[in-house]
């Protein structure tokens, strides 16, 4: 969906950088409109048609003294709009506007660094200095050496004697650090800065967002049949109720319930739409055929291909059995769409396989409509309740495609998904009981490929154990275990031991991601 010109847009040109994503963040936290790209697809043809507000650079791996290294066109410094250089995009402003870039000499920096005002205030810093000087996180090996012509040095740190530096009349603004991290505490006031030098409006809203989605949906579709696949998460469920407000009975969903599902998930999910929403909704339950083809299956990405292959071809019976459609619709996300597009093709190798319906517009010949492409998880919530949805629903913790599959390492068997969805339950109960649901990013019990002995009313017992999972998260590309208390933990395992008939022991996952992957497969 593209959006309208009349949008403030602002520009980032990806170098790279793990953090990248943050910077959109937080503009969108601002109200400002943002789009990341690649380096490379960002051509002097680009810049025109994309017509940016102000542009920043983002960090990144690379050094610009090595041959090749990511550049900008140079056009974007003859655009006469603001220019933000963040690390990396500090250092190759500077190599392309005439300063000196060097390796080494004991000038790297890693991790937390405090920065020093020079005597000369800007705006840009206001809000800034209120101490004698500014935490900041700083991640670089190469260092400025010589500042480029029309740049002056407003901050300094031990390692970086241009950690702040400014072309006042250009307005082309660089740091050494990352402003954009939680380390660098008044980071956001530093953009919020720059994006008020740069006149932006504050026009994204949600409000708006889902006015002008409305239109895009109609216009796209116009009297075409669209299917979505339900599957009682977030992402999907406003995507649906999103496009149902556009275009009505046009839209059917289809819940596929592989049997893979949380305690009365599947009851609770059709109940809603159909009871609040009255859209049109296929309830699938294809329970048998997926765990009779697990069966005896424990290879995870094994599990993951058989589920996303019987995904399809359920889908795809019972898209037929509606005479067909013309569009498909799924509840694809920005970092989704940053990922698939970044420079260096994502974050590096396949760690897991993606549960998803991408092999059907090709074998359906239908057209995807993606309408939350350029949201954050954060942002579909807030759009959720702009269409009216519950707040009990929009909070949910994430549920992966394969449900709990990935939460069964190992054989699955019925006897283990029932004691996991018993378990599962307690403890997400516990939770809610001590109000600590909406503190946590996603919760969740993993039954254990092994059985323990225990002792249990004077006997012998040898039965399953599980594993507590919590963390807490922005977006869940990263993410760190919940800090419970003892009690709480004491509490929860002594509730599941005395509940769930044939767990007799319990654990609390602390890895954080990296280097844990949140869910267990």
């Amino acid at each position: 969906m593209d959006i309208p010109a009349q949008h403030d847009r602002l520009l980032i040109i990806d170098f790279g950088s793990q953090v990248t994503q943050l910077i959109a963040r937080r503009l969108r936290e601002l109200d400002v409109y943002c789009e990341i790209h690649p380096f490379q697809n960002v051509t002097d043809d680009f810049l025109r048609d994309f017509a940016p507000k102000a542009v920043i650079f983002s960090g990144g791996p690379a050094s610009v003294l090595d041959e090749a290294s990511p550049r900008p066109p140079a056009s974007v410094f003859d655009l006469g709009v603001p220019i933000l250089g963040i690390c990396y995009g500090q250092q190759v402003m500077m190599h392309m506007l005439g300063g000196t870039v060097e390796r080494g000499h004991g000038t790297a920096e890693f991790g937390r660094a405090y920065v020093t005002p020079s005597d000369d205030r800007i705006d840009v810093l206001n809000g800034w200095f209120l101490d004698t000087r500014e935490q900041v996180w700083m991640s670089h090996g190469d260092h400025v050496s010589a500042i480029a012509p029309g740049f002056q040095v407003y901050g300094t740190s031990p390692n970086a004697p241009f950690a702040i530096t400014a072309d006042l009349e250009r307005n082309f603004f660089a740091v050494q650090f990352h402003p954009e991290v939680h380390h660098t505490p008044n980071g956001r006031t530093l953009y919020e800065n720059f994006v008020k030098l740069a006149g932006f409006k504050g026009d994204w809203t949600m409000e708006a967002y889902k006015d002008e989605a409305i239109r895009k949906i109609r216009e796209q579709v116009g009297d075409g049949k669209v299917i979505c696949a339900l599957s009682g998460g977030v992402d999907s469920s406003v995507a649906a109720i999103l496009i149902h407000e556009a275009i009505g009975e046009q839209l059917t969903c289809v819940f596929v319930d592989h049997g893979l599902m949380r305690l009365n998930e599947a009851e609770e999910v059709v109940g809603m739409f159909r009871e609040h929403y009255n859209l049109p909704l296929i309830h699938a339950d294809e329970s048998e055929l997926f765990l009779g083809k697990l069966d005896g299956v424990s290879d995870p990405e094994t599990k993951r291909k058989i589920i996303g292959g019987l995904f399809i071809e359920v889908f795809e019976k019972h898209a037929k059995e509606i005479g067909g459609a013309d569009f498909l619709a799924q509840g694809t996300l920005y970092p989704d769409v940053i990922e698939s597009v970044s420079f260096s093709g994502g974050p590096s190798v396949t760690i897991k396989s993606h549960h998803n319906v991408g092999g059907l517009p090709e074998r359906m010949n239908m057209q995807l409509v993606e309408p939350l492409r350029e949201l954050f998880k954060d942002e579909v919530r807030e759009l959720g309740r702009e269409l009216g949805l519950p707040d009990s629903f929009i909070g949910r913790h994430p549920f992966p495609g394969p449900g709990l599959a990935i939460r069964c390492p190992g054989e699955i068997t019925r006897e283990k998904l029932e004691i996991l969805r018993k378990a599962d339950a307690v403890y997400i109960d516990q939770i809610r009981k001590h109000g600590l649901y909406d503190e946590i990013w996603q919760a969740f019990v993993a039954i254990l490929p092994v059985r323990t002995v225990g002792v249990m009313g004077d006997g012998r017992t040898y039965d399953f154990a599980c594993a507590l999972r919590a963390v807490t998260s922005v977006d869940g590309m990263t993410a760190d275990y919940f800090p419970f208390s003892h009690d709480f933990l004491g509490e929860t395992a002594t509730r599941i031991i005395n509940e769930v008939k044939g767990i007799n022991r319990v654990t609390y996952d602390i890895t954080s991601k990296p280097p844990g992957t949140i869910e267990w497969e």
